[in-house]
């Protein structure tokens, strides 16, 4: 008979354990296995940082405007990465399979990224959408890595949430560090962006699927064994064939983007050079662009170079200096005056001088200027220059031949502190020539800068020339080709101390050259014009303060 007055005692069941808090049988030691886990960080944070100055890069370079372009692929990618961490909390049960494909999906996208964007701009004539969806998700990937490898390094050996992150966040950062500085030193001059980024998600590939095939593949099943090596496989085939194509890539873009006639592609330390043309054809037909913008057109350039120069040369001008221009046209204009004694050129890009002292079609274009002994060449940026070894040095003439204000790379060269440094070399009547960017297209722009020369204490001539010179690389529809730009205006602004220079060229003293588009009379006329649409009331352009756009 059972005794029903007596309590059974029941024993609870077991509760059961989640699967990421059980240690797996590791093939190494803990200790071996967290330093395996941490470089695994390093190396892969290496990788998202090349991806991230990749498309940085691209964006200044493809679309312009350096500081938009960093705005948007710094934020999208910033905010997709809190979306990539709060995704990889689906992904907790199964660590070591979600970090393996999160990383294959990576090294993919990040090792084409280059070559997609490059690919949108030259046959789409639009690389902007491309920039933000790459940024997009590759934030979101690499948000989603450091939580999985927090689960995975606890997993090896559990200590307090602090330490882990901070050894994760520590191997991070330096990751971060080495790779910021392996882009623009080692990646980006040796292999260049296209085979740099395909390099790049090579070793991030082989780096995440390794640790996780080597260290946690008894957490896989053999199926998920199975699946991560064909898709990381087939990854690095694609980067295997992208690098093999892509020079091929790089032309076949190259030719839908500037025309079929390209007879030098290089990229230097500071940025592309391209020059078109037929290689027996006339210096006329050759065309420059610097990062894909239309720098030198062979078409008429005579007329932007004739009206930058020979204004300022009214006037004594045995000492000439030259700022930007390292292509020699301005100092061919400036060369022939006979009492020319020095001409100085000081040009930031070592690539461009060399091109147009080799180069057959552009040193014709420019008159061999760079064999004349009275020219000479300084290479170094121009506001440093003229902050240090120029500071004692005076001249009659100062040329700034310089990029556009509104590329932002140029804009401390279009400040006031900058203008400061031109006026103080200027000496005693001296006279200073600027480019300042198209007048009738970008009036603030231009107007900027004009106000900009007053703010430094310097009298003002305001002018302007016309021509057909475009300012960028023609779209995938037509070449880049001068005759179906449409007409465009330069806009200049003479410069000098005390009273307003005055504007003139002088065609009948002895020893100025002939001039084939510019009389003292047009420039009277265009100086009418130009105050007609003056913009009054903007504020100058300084380096704390930049006001081009």
């Amino acid at each position: 008979m059972i005794d029903r007055s007596v309590p059974r005692r029941v024993l609870p069941a077991p509760e059961p354990r989640d699967a990421a808090a059980l240690p797996p049988a590791l093939p190494v030691r803990p200790r071996t296995g967290r330093l395996l886990v941490l470089a695994t960080v390093f190396v892969c944070a290496a990788c998202g940082l090349v991806y991230e100055l990749e498309l940085l890069a691209l964006g200044s370079y493809l679309i312009g405007d350096s500081v938009t372009q960093a705005s948007v692929v710094l934020s999208v990618m910033v905010f997709a990465m809190g979306v990539g961490s709060l995704l990889a909390k689906r992904l907790r049960g199964r660590p070591a399979f979600g970090f393996a494909a999160i990383e294959a999906g990576l090294a993919l996208l990040g090792g084409l990224s280059a070559m997609a964007l490059y690919a949108s701009f030259a046959w789409l004539g639009e690389s902007r959408p491309a920039l933000v969806a790459f940024s997009l998700v590759i934030g979101v990937l690499i948000g989603a890595e450091i939580p999985l490898l927090m689960v995975l390094i606890q997993r090896i050996r559990r200590q307090d949430a602090g330490g882990a992150v901070a050894d994760l966040f520590a191997a991070d950062y330096v990751g971060a560090l080495v790779g910021g500085l392996a882009f623009p030193f080692l990646l980006l001059p040796v292999l260049g962006q296209l085979t740099g980024a395909v390099l790049t998600g090579t070793v991030n590939a082989v780096v995440g699927a390794g640790l996780v095939l080597f260290l946690f593949r008894r957490d896989l099943s053999r199926r998920s064994r199975w699946l991560l090596i064909t898709a990381n496989a087939t990854v690095l085939a694609v980067l295997a064939c992208a690098t093999v194509l892509a020079d091929d890539f790089e032309q076949v873009a190259r030719r839908a983007v500037y025309g079929g006639e390209v007879r030098v592609a290089e990229q230097t330390g500071i940025q592309e050079l391209v020059l078109t043309g037929p290689s027996a054809g006339s210096p006329r037909s050759l065309d420059l662009f610097l990062d894909g913008r239309l720098r030198v057109s062979g078409y008429d350039e005579y007329r932007y170079h004739e009206a930058l120069v020979h204004p300022a040369m009214t006037g004594p001008h045995r000492r000439v200096l030259v700022l930007g221009g390292g292509d020699g046209l301005a100092a061919r204009e400036v060369l022939r005056y006979r009492d020319v004694a020095s001409v100085t050129v000081v040009e930031l890009d070592p690539g461009v001088v060399r091109l147009a002292r080799t180069d057959p079609m552009l040193s014709a274009l420019n008159g061999r200027a760079y064999e004349d002994p009275r020219l000479g060449v300084v290479t170094e940026d121009a506001f440093r220059w003229l902050r240090g070894p120029a500071s004692h040095r005076r001249f009659d003439v100062i040329v700034s031949d310089l990029p556009d204000p509104g590329i932002t790379p140029s804009t401390k060269l279009y400040s006031q502190e900058f203008y400061g440094l031109a006026a103080r070399a200027l000496a005693p009547g001296g006279r200073l020539a600027v480019h300042a960017g198209p007048l009738t297209t970008r009036p603030r722009t231009y107007w900027t800068v004009e106000a900009t020369l007053r703010a430094a204490g310097l009298r003002t001539a305001p002018y302007s020339a016309g021509g057909r010179l475009s300012g960028f690389a023609a779209g995938p529809d037509r070449s880049p080709g001068v005759s179906d730009a449409p007409p465009q205006d330069w806009g200049f602004v003479l410069a000098g101390r005390g009273r307003a220079p005055e504007l003139r060229v002088d065609r009948d003293t002895p020893g100025a050259p002939g001039l084939r588009s510019l009389s003292t009379q047009s420039l009277r006329d265009a100086a009418r014009d130009a105050e007609r649409n003056r913009v009054a009331g903007l504020p100058p352009s300084t380096l704390p303060h930049p006001r081009y756009s």
